[in-house]
């Protein structure tokens, strides 16, 4: 299971700035991909971006080409919507033929542990 962090912008620059002085070390879960809050993460998980997901785990298009046919979108925007995605981590993309890369769903689950009086939530996914 990966987990993702809450952290806001200013805690982040904060904790980087820390880092870089020499005031501290990278704290253990520097590397964790980190959202500034459980509303950027539904942001990012919108119908037509969870409509995307479900065609690519349901289709297995073979190309980023092919899912944009079977969604009726432009290429370019289903390109912008992935690399959101793979950055992430909810999407990966394989090499495929040529220049092709083959989208693949890379979460099925999430689930957020809130704390709802406080502001260190976590969300895991599967």
């Amino acid at each position: 299971m990966m987990k993702m962090k809450i952290q806001s912008m200013q805690d982040l620059k904060k904790e980087m700035l820390s880092v870089a002085r020499g005031e501290g070390k990278a704290p253990a879960d520097a590397t964790q991909v980190s959202f500034e809050s459980v509303e950027a993460v539904i942001r990012l998980l919108t119908p037509e971006n969870r409509f995307l997901l479900a065609t690519i785990d349901q289709k297995k298009p073979a190309s980023v080409a092919d899912l944009a046919k079977l969604v009726q979108r432009a290429e370019p925007n289903v390109s912008r919507t992935l690399g959101k995605l793979e950055a992430l981590g909810f999407v990966r993309l394989r090499q495929g033929a040529g220049k092709a890369k083959i989208p693949e769903v890379a979460i099925h689950h999430l689930t957020v542990d809130m704390d709802i009086c406080a502001q260190h939530d976590r969300v895991a996914v599967a």
